[in-house]
């Protein structure tokens, strides 16, 4: 048995709630929901951490403007403290260097993180998952058992068909579905909220899109006053119900 899962048990053992934010596919704006609803809790007086588990192109820490810089260490790592979140990354390890790591060695990497981090008292952690259902996805699901998965999608058939698939998957794994969300929301149109009812999974709400995101990201400040962050932040109160 690897000696890491003692101490993963014991690094979350002041987490009351773990919220993992995933995507069937990349490019629709899962770590950006991911940062802003960690930010949208921790406003509302929620001790929050945020997870960046995409090893291979993090990006969380991009969205938040953390850096790179390497965290404390004593006893274990501290997570950087970020716009009042905590937050792991690879990034923080790697700086800008790709981190190619495949197979057994996303594994390895992901227990190694979890026994590491020092998360303390924590009312949510907040996970960020790489795109689709790979190794990093199903260790979530092994090593982090009780997660509720929030799932994103999109109007497009092809992001839709690729939600329905990782619904179904995780049904059969009976891991908690928290709901499905619809982002990048530009008409009125309700394929999502028809996708997530079929599959009897909660529809959470849709994110419009916002054209002055793009220019907010690396500024928590600036991020908070834009409509996307509005509509992230009813999210999390539906989360909190």
């Amino acid at each position: 048995m690897d000696p890491r899962a003692a101490a993963i048990e014991d690094r979350l053992a002041g987490v009351r709630r773990i919220v993992a934010v995933g995507g069937s596919k990349g490019g629709i704006g899962k770590s950006v929901v991911a940062a802003a609803l960690s930010l949208a809790w921790a406003d509302g007086g929620r001790r929050v951490g945020l997870f960046d588990l995409d090893f291979t192109s993090p990006t969380g820490h991009v969205i938040l403007g953390a850096g790179t810089r390497f965290p404390s260490e004593e006893f274990g790592i501290d997570p950087h403290v970020v716009a009042g979140v905590a937050m792991m990354s690879v990034a923080f390890f790697s700086g800008e260097a790709p981190a190619p790591l495949r197979g057994g060695e996303a594994t390895n990497a992901l227990l190694e993180l979890l026994a590491i981090t020092r998360w303390g008292n924590l009312d949510v952690l907040v996970v960020d998952l790489p795109p689709g259902l790979g190794d990093t996805t199903l260790d979530v699901v092994r090593f982090l058992p009780g997660t509720g998965f929030m799932l994103l999608g999109t109007a497009s058939i092809v992001v839709l068909e690729s939600v329905r698939r990782a619904l179904r998957l995780l049904g059969e794994v009976g891991v908690p579905i928290v709901g499905v969300v619809e982002n990048m929301r530009r008409d009125g149109g309700d394929l999502v909220e028809g996708l997530a009812r079929s599959a009897g999974v909660p529809f959470l709400g849709s994110v419009p899109y916002d054209a002055g995101l793009e220019s907010a990201l690396g500024n928590p400040g600036r991020l908070r006053r834009t409509g996307f962050f509005d509509a992230v932040r009813r999210l999390a109160g539906r989360l909190d119900g």
